[in-house]
């Protein structure tokens, strides 16, 4: 105990100098001081190798305090705190970093969304801002309003880039409070605040009001989505076409007053749907590349009267035979081809839904689409098939040209009807590349791979370049030539290029090493997804 509270007592004014840490921070270090004290002094000092090979240096503290502070703004909040605690150098870092405060990352006992409140709370007390990300429960906007209306004018939030709130089932509230969902009541005016800073933005259960909407501008405003809110046709045509002079994606989802939707906007890159709209018209998007449709109104219709760049269609369901899509004069219903007057040859992505592998019914969008290039097809694993062949095949192959690379068939079990849909394209398909098969984690081994390699007759394919991968819903990757298995390495190499600073510190782009050992490694790993400087880790075995 006595040697203990010696060493506790050495690290307490390197840790505590200025301000004490968050709570859970503080607790960890007072209560297992020893490891950390230990480790120090067992890790190599810089420069230095066990092996007397190439020396790993740390030159990841030789950046300046601006780059670091950027770096710890993609963590974690809990492991952004936590940096205090590296070295020295650190402790300051963290509270001039820009904010990133998820709540569903906040550990809290039982799950009590109290215990996470109070946390966020604190955090925002102890930070000194700017705010880079705030991501809380669409939920609290009803249920928590002045507290929520709090945290948005906390100081920490200044500046704020990224905001989101996002929707989840009310699973803990009453019977009444269900009924305050389905009517919901405005957001609080702070919420409004960040309107000069925001580049995103997701907005849930609640209500903008016509008013409120009028005097909305956001300069900065790259990715907005609208899920479970009440809004007019007219407020909503006036935020997209107006409000956000620089919006390139959009996701709308269940706003349930919206029977017609025009979409006019010039920088707009990517629609994503998911409504109970009864028509979608894009008027005029000469930026458009993805058109999605994760949920469809049964008897929708989408026209397409101008998007010169629409290169992405998808997923359209093949069950809602009512519902239409309108190029110009050619009509596509449910998925067959109504009426083919002209072809649409923008398309090269197409993602579809349907009940079996239909090779007619593609066949059909391919006349619509005719340079497609990947092609992604869902079945909804119904258990009968189908007894009528197909009977467009030899005329596709004398008056289309099959320019498909890639095709991904998800829910493949291997019947004599998926067999053939995918045959046709191994035997067709000049400029195929890749064929991705997803299937049941029962049929992820070696010999249904080689018998399906059999059946789909890859040693006669048109394009000797393709190859056959198998993937599961884990996403285990099985690719090679033709067919193999390969287990997912563990990769202690993880190469990254650091873009987002390339304009900001390019005097320091450079290969940094670190060993796995190092507390610095262990931090860094959680943040290659989001950042990109050249980072090598390498392991020390």
């Amino acid at each position: 105990m006595d040697s203990a509270a010696k060493r506790m007592k050495l690290a307490a004014p390197v840790i505590y100098e200025e301000a004490p840490l968050l709570p859970a921070v503080a607790a960890a270090e007072a209560t297992d001081p020893a490891p950390a004290t230990a480790e120090r002094s067992q890790v190599p000092a810089p420069g230095a190798d066990e092996d007397g090979g190439e020396e790993l240096l740390d030159h990841l503290s030789d950046l300046p305090d601006g780059v670091l502070c950027e770096i710890i703004s993609f963590l974690p909040v809990m492991d952004g705190a936590r940096t205090q605690i590296l070295a020295p150098r650190w402790r300051h870092l963290w509270r001039a970093a820009p904010l990133n405060l998820d709540f569903r990352s906040l550990p809290a006992a039982d799950n009590r969304l109290s215990a996470r409140c109070l946390l966020v709370g604190v955090i925002l007390a102890a930070h000194q801002g700017p705010g880079r990300r705030l991501c809380l429960p669409g939920r609290h906007l009803q249920y928590r309003a002045d507290v929520v209306d709090g945290w948005l004018r906390s100081r920490a939030l200044d500046n704020l880039q990224e905001l989101e709130f996002y929707f989840n089932a009310p699973s803990y509230c009453s019977a009444a409070a269900v009924i305050i969902v389905q009517a919901p009541a405005p957001p609080p005016a702070s919420i409004f605040r960040f309107s000069p800073t925001l580049r995103v933005a997701t907005i849930s259960n609640c209500y903008l009001l016509d008013q409120t909407v009028e005097g909305l501008h956001f300069p900065q405003l790259r990715k907005l989505a609208l899920i479970h809110v009440e809004i007019s046709e007219v407020s909503l045509h006036t935020i997209v076409s107006a409000g956000c002079p620089g919006l390139e994606c959009l996701l709308l989802s269940a706003i349930p007053r919206i029977r017609c939707l025009e979409i006019e906007s010039s920088t707009l890159r990517s629609i994503g749907i998911r409504s109970t709209s009864e028509e979608l018209i894009i008027k005029d998007a000469p930026s458009l590349e993805r058109l999605l449709y994760l949920e469809m109104h049964m008897r929708m219709q989408i026209s397409v009267i101008s998007a010169p760049k629409l290169e992405a269609l998808g997923c359209i369901p093949q069950s809602y035979s009512y519902s239409k899509i309108i190029f110009g004069s050619t009509v596509i219903k449910g998925l067959r081809v109504d009426s083919l007057i002209t072809v649409v040859r923008t398309v090269k992505i197409l993602a579809i839904h349907l009940s079996y592998f239909n090779l007619d019914m593609v066949i059909g969008l391919m006349r619509c689409f005719p340079c497609l290039e990947k092609l992604y097809v869902k079945e909804k694993g119904e258990t009968w098939e189908p007894n009528s062949p197909c009977h467009k095949e030899s005329n596709l192959l004398t008056s289309l040209d099959i320019r498909l690379r890639t095709i991904v068939l998800r829910c493949y079990r291997g019947t004599q009807l998926q067999v053939n849909f995918a045959t046709f394209f191994v035997l067709n398909a000049r400029m195929l590349e890749s064929m991705r098969l997803e299937v049941k984690s029962r049929n992820y081994n070696e010999l249904f791979f080689a018998g399906q390699d059999k059946r789909l007759q890859m040693e006669k394919r048109a394009s000797r370049g393709a190859r056959l991968c198998f993937t599961t819903g884990c996403q285990h990757d099985v690719s090679g030539a033709r067919w193999s298995c390969r287990p997912r390495l563990l990769c202690y190499h993880v190469k990254l290029m650091m873009i987002f600073f390339v304009n900001r510190c390019s005097a320091y782009l450079k290969t940094v090493k670190l060993t796995m050992m190092s507390p610095q490694a262990c931090l860094f790993k959680h943040c290659i997804a989001d950042t990109g400087h050249h980072l090598l880790v390498r392991s020390r075995t």
